[in-house]
């Protein structure tokens, strides 16, 4: 039986009733975001958000979608659809989360960041609140973005707001109200087609004709994650053979001018960004590691040589398989998320107040 039966009661009248029923993707973006990844999905092609919205795609469920940067509502009647589902009367929805999630156990006298407010109190409600009364029931919870997979930008140290990623807040173990972990699609923004692809796996999934979404073990999509940038790079074969560029203007590898390609977990340079097109190294940027869980702390600084960069180049070509294996060492090291990353009551980022209270 699909969700959306499940959803829509037993025997015969379910199965007329599923069709009927839609499937709400409430979408938040009021973590510590740019609401870039908001903005990149609405350039996928592969399906197009549009396409899923207006029922285009062949067997997917009605969707309808409430993010505050492409809804027509406003104010207490966009807020509607997340209060009733945080009462249980919007069930069957998907929970989309972007931007990275303030610590509000060390936010002082105010709030770091929140959404709408409370009817009975008139106070704010945080994320951390809204995360609270959603995620459980959430038929799948997906975090849309680098911020809110594994707190990105905003997580960095010496932040002051003890920023961490959605499974950082509610734990690598949790389980949506359809049993699924949390999915995470990193990207700083998002790659628009890798959001829609994994959205529509999804959505086939509740209406039972895809099987369960195969994750990794930092909940990235396994056929999206499962290859590096220099494995999908247009400029590997320079490096195979020892041919690095110097500067910005050659078609060379970049390695040495501080591209982390080789040990970064991403397809943009297969798929490209817009329509098969662009993608940073494809069009002569370096690879800073946006959609890895150590991003930015451990690519820091930006375009220098990546640690072992010398090396490698030194014995490219004849030693392959050695440069192979400090690159999955390498690998490993940078999926591993900084240590502050925490939901405790402390700040331990190295953040110093320029004016202690």
């Amino acid at each position: 039986m699909t969700v959306l039966e499940q959803q829509s009661g037993d025997g015969a009248k379910s199965t007329e009733k599923s069709t009927e029923k839609p499937i709400h993707i409430l979408w938040t973006s009021e973590g510590m975001s740019c609401d870039g990844d908001t903005v990149s999905v609405t350039a996928a092609q592969l399906p197009s958000i549009e396409d899923v919205l207006t029922g285009l795609v062949p067997g997917l469920p009605k969707v309808v979608l409430h993010n505050k940067v492409l809804a027509a509502e406003t104010g207490d009647e966009f807020m509607a659809a997340f209060h009733k589902a945080a009462a249980g009367e919007l069930d069957p929805f998907i929970f989309v989360v972007e931007g990275s999630i303030p610590n509000e156990k060390i936010n002082g006298d105010g709030y770091w960041s929140s959404m709408g407010n409370d009817p009975a109190t008139g106070e704010p409600i945080t994320l951390p609140e809204w995360i609270d009364r959603l995620a459980p029931r959430a038929w799948a919870v997906l975090a849309a973005g680098t911020c809110a997979t594994y707190g990105g930008i905003h997580a960095m140290a010496g932040n002051p707001t003890g920023c961490m990623g959605l499974a950082d807040y509610l734990g690598w173990n949790f389980r949506s109200a359809g049993g699924l972990p949390i999915v995470n699609v990193p990207g700083c923004p998002v790659q628009p087609d890798n959001f829609m692809e994994t959205l529509t796996w999804l959505l086939y999934q509740a209406a039972g004709a895809a099987p369960t979404i195969p994750l990794d073990e930092q909940l990235r999509p396994t056929w999206l994650f499962g290859k590096t940038v220099h494995e999908g790079c247009d400029r590997a074969g320079y490096y195979e053979q020892g041919d690095f560029a110097r500067d910005y203007n050659s078609p060379k590898c970049l390695v040495m001018t501080g591209c982390w390609g080789p040990v970064v977990d991403c397809n943009v340079t297969k798929r490209g960004w817009m329509d098969g097109i662009g993608g940073c190294p494809n069009v002569g940027g370096i690879c800073i590691g946006c959609t890895m869980p150590g991003f930015p702390d451990k690519f820091m600084p930006f375009m220098d040589q990546p640690p072992g960069a010398t090396v490698s180049v030194a014995i490219a070509g004849t030693y392959g398989s050695l440069i192979r294996r400090l690159r999955s060492i390498t690998n490993k090291t940078v999926n591993e998320e900084p240590r502050w990353h925490h939901n405790r009551a402390e700040l331990t980022s190295g953040y110093q107040p320029r004016w202690p209270r």
